[in-house]
């Protein structure tokens, strides 16, 4: 199946064409044809070698399937993230928690003044 065409529907295009073209013009119509279909053929061949020489050997490996615009729903991405449960944090470990206890008020008076540290300013 080449474009939908079934073989029928070639059969009828061709003999449409011969009645057209007639007996005398039909050989080189062909002709031309079949060199158009082979330089067809050849660029095509062509731009696959390109396209794989500068994609590189992961073009084999890259599933085109994920990459099909029409299984973009956005209702279902939607959906899958609302039910995708986001993985629990870590549990902390013994050593990583620390138990700190509220700072004392302190007054500081003129003989206790609060501590400076001449380098931080």
């Amino acid at each position: 199946m080449f474009f939908g065409l079934t073989i029928e529907k070639v059969m009828v295009i061709g003999v449409i064409a011969a009645l057209i073209i007639g007996p005398e013009r039909l050989p080189r119509y062909a002709e031309a044809l079949a060199q158009f279909t082979r330089r067809t053929r050849e660029w095509v061949q062509g731009a696959r070698t390109r396209v794989k020489d500068e994609m590189g050997e992961d073009l084999d490996d890259v599933d085109w399937r994920k990459l099909d615009p029409r299984q973009y729903d956005p209702r279902r991405i939607i959906r899958e993230a609302l039910l995708d449960d986001a993985p629990p944090p870590p549990a902390p470990t013994r050593t990583a928690v620390r138990r700190t206890t509220p700072l004392a008020r302190r007054t500081f008076t003129a003989d206790a003044p609060p501590p400076f540290d001449s380098e931080a300013t």
